[in-house]
């Protein structure tokens, strides 16, 4: 009886952390718009999906594992499934999946693999090179 109580409990945990039904593709177009889709640079959301790449590439990880890992893209702090829906309801969606889709990576942030905004200033920036600011974002290359 305790047994199948606990494996009821773990399914129950698992159902509700599960990863959303959303493609790898559209997890990274999702943060692009809810990370740059607002500016007006046209360069805006390819910088930030060029510091996804670049984390990606230097990790070995997926770029969606890159945008999913804890406290790393802000816009995933509160969960997924609600900033996709938004995400794809945004004037810019198929532009961020095009971006995200297409293989070949600008590279208007210098081989940048940190950002932030204007708004905020984190203690880790003062130990990367800053490379460049566009709009709204700082953009930083750790040393790795």
């Amino acid at each position: 009886m305790k047994t199948s109580i606990i494996i009821a409990a773990l399914v129950v945990v698992t159902v509700a952390f599960a990863a959303p039904s959303a493609s790898d593709k559209e997890i990274v177009a999702a943060t692009l718009i809810l990370e740059a889709g607002g500016e007006r640079d046209p360069r805006a959301m390819a910088a930030v999906r060029e510091v996804i790449a670049n984390r990606a590439k230097r990790s070995g990880k997926t770029e969606a594992q890159i945008v999913l890992a804890p406290k790393q893209f802000s816009c995933w702090n509160s969960g997924t499934a609600s900033g996709i829906a938004r995400a794809k309801r945004h004037a810019k969606w198929r532009e961020a999946l095009e971006l995200a889709s297409n293989k070949s990576v600008t590279d208007y942030t210098r081989g940048a693999d940190h950002y932030h905004t204007l708004a905020v200033a984190p203690s880790w920036a003062k130990r990367m090179p800053k490379t460049v600011t566009i709009q709204n974002h700082i953009f930083y290359r750790s040393n790795k």
